[in-house]
């Protein structure tokens, strides 16, 4: 969150820096005309005023040491810096934040996802909002020793879901197939196989099989995995011979768990320490490939920003079964809770490490609670819980659990049960489902605060600590 610096402190701490009095005067100037403004402005005015304490409160972390070798008091520095320039572009988002997206998307009419949504509004904020170069330029860094470009992305988007017309049309682009997707299509129904990087996608009589194979990595996500994987879902729910959609995790070559199957590491740890994972992934994965599973496709069409929002969805789905072996530790747990089937071999286990991770476990929060109640998702987030499938408590996510032997026959089992069904009635009370447990509207609610909160908590110290302290690392490569 946003600290408050109270006025009367702002020059005093600054000042223990040895940082150039003059440019910090300049600096505390900026942001208390940006403050003291009798009144919002157009945008060019307003932003003119921001820009203007956000590249100076840059110029000033950039005379820092790098943040990893700052002491005590030139952290303390960094930190009414950071803020004060955060609390400016937030109260500059607030008014100017639904305006441009209104101006971007043409009155949403020209749909923009979220990645190409953000280049376009950097290029209309330079030194506001961080440009793919700048962000491109930044990944070199540790992720301990950026100073936080992408926190901006996150109170801009934040602000974007208040509005709900806003904030649902961004979610409904979000569901449209990816155009590469289409480019694949007559590819898969031909041969019914598509070989994606880190996915595989397969045709099997009715049932589309996805196969997470970031193998190196224990099939973890990162920003590597998010298009293939969101593309090989694409695919499935486009085949119009496909009736059930499969997810399984690849045979790894780890060597504590070499010829294994692994549904999912979770996120990729390695990256986010070594300043590979971006934030704006943490929003494509959850408004993209998990929500896609979860709510299906949007066909392309017209859109806007009037668009009815209180009628049923009018997506095109499939059901789906997650297949647990090894483990699904994080993104590899929350896909079960949007997996409508999930089978388990008997000795895996699912959890939600964010204790340890120092984020927030994507839509968890709002999902997790469902399945096991208040008290045991309180546990499995804040407390680290670990869910052993053939439980009780394990049980809540898991539908089936089977010897390690019998893996295949239990996905054959469930796959001829759910196709001897209609698929009317399978996408419709789909859909019911989700009408009384997650409209919509609860989850564009549920995104405000997400948008916001990961962005902060993407780039603490808490998050480096924890990697350091429960991870390792600092020994591991990429």
């Amino acid at each position: 969150m946003i600290e408050h610096i109270p006025l009367n402190e702002r020059q005093q701490r600054i000042d223990a820096s040895g940082l150039p009095r003059d440019a910090t005067s300049q600096f505390l100037q900026a942001a208390r005309a940006w403050e003291e403004r009798p009144a919002p402005s157009t945008l060019d005015e307003d932003s003119a005023l921001v820009r203007s304490v956000c590249r100076q409160g840059r110029q000033l972390l950039s005379r820092l040491p790098l943040k990893s070798a700052r002491d005590a008091t030139q952290k303390d520095v960094a930190h009414v810096i950071f803020h004060l320039m955060a609390d400016a572009a937030w109260r500059f988002f607030r008014h100017h934040a639904h305006p441009l997206y209104r101006d971007l998307t043409n009155n949403g009419t020209r749909p923009l996802r979220v990645d190409e949504l953000a280049w376009q509004a950097a290029a209309r904020l330079p030194g506001i909002l961080p440009s793919e170069e700048e962000l491109r330029a930044e990944s070199e860094l540790l992720q301990k020793d950026k100073d936080g470009l992408e926190i901006n992305q996150g109170l801009f988007f934040s602000h974007l879901f208040t509005d709900r017309a806003i904030g649902s049309h961004l979610i409904r682009t979000m569901l449209r197939p990816l155009p590469q997707s289409f480019e694949y299509l007559d590819e898969f129904r031909k041969t019914g196989r598509v070989q994606l990087d880190k996915a595989l996608v397969e045709a099997k009589a009715q049932a589309g099989f996805l196969t997470f194979q970031n193998l190196r990595y224990l099939n973890a996500e990162d920003d590597t995995t998010m298009v293939p994987f969101e593309m090989a879902t694409d695919l499935i729910l486009m085949h119009p011979d496909l009736r059930l959609g499969v997810m399984r995790g690849g045979v790894v070559d780890h060597p504590k768990y070499a010829g294994r199957r692994v549904f999912s590491a979770g996120i990729n740890l390695t990256h986010i320490y070594r300043g590979k994972k971006s934030y704006l992934g943490f929003l494509t994965k959850n408004m993209g490939f998990f929500n896609k599973v979860h709510r299906g496709i949007l066909p392309p069409g017209p859109d806007s920003l009037d668009a009815p929002l209180d009628e049923p969805e009018s997506t095109v789905e499939k059901p789906w079964v997650a297949v647990i072996e090894t483990f699904a530790i994080g993104g590899g747990c929350q896909l079960l809770l949007v997996a409508d089937y999930v089978i388990a071999e008997s000795g895996s286990f699912f959890s939600l490490p964010a204790r340890k991770e120092g984020i927030i476990p994507g839509l968890a929060n709002l999902r997790l609670p469902r399945f096991t109640g208040e008290a045991l998702a309180r546990q499995a987030i804040m407390f680290d819980k670990l869910f052993k499938v053939e439980t009780p408590e394990g049980r809540t996510l898991v539908s089936e659990v089977v010897p390690p032997g019998e893996i295949e026959q239990a996905v054959e089992r469930c796959a001829a049960n759910a196709l001897g069904a209609g698929m009317v009635s399978i996408s419709a009370n789909r859909k019911a489902l989700r009408a009384q447990a997650e409209p919509m509207e609860v989850l564009r609610q549920y995104l405000v605060t997400y948008a916001r909160e990961q962005a902060f908590c993407h780039l603490s110290e808490d998050l480096i600590n924890n990697l350091e302290k429960n991870w390792n690392a600092k020994e591991r490569k990429l």
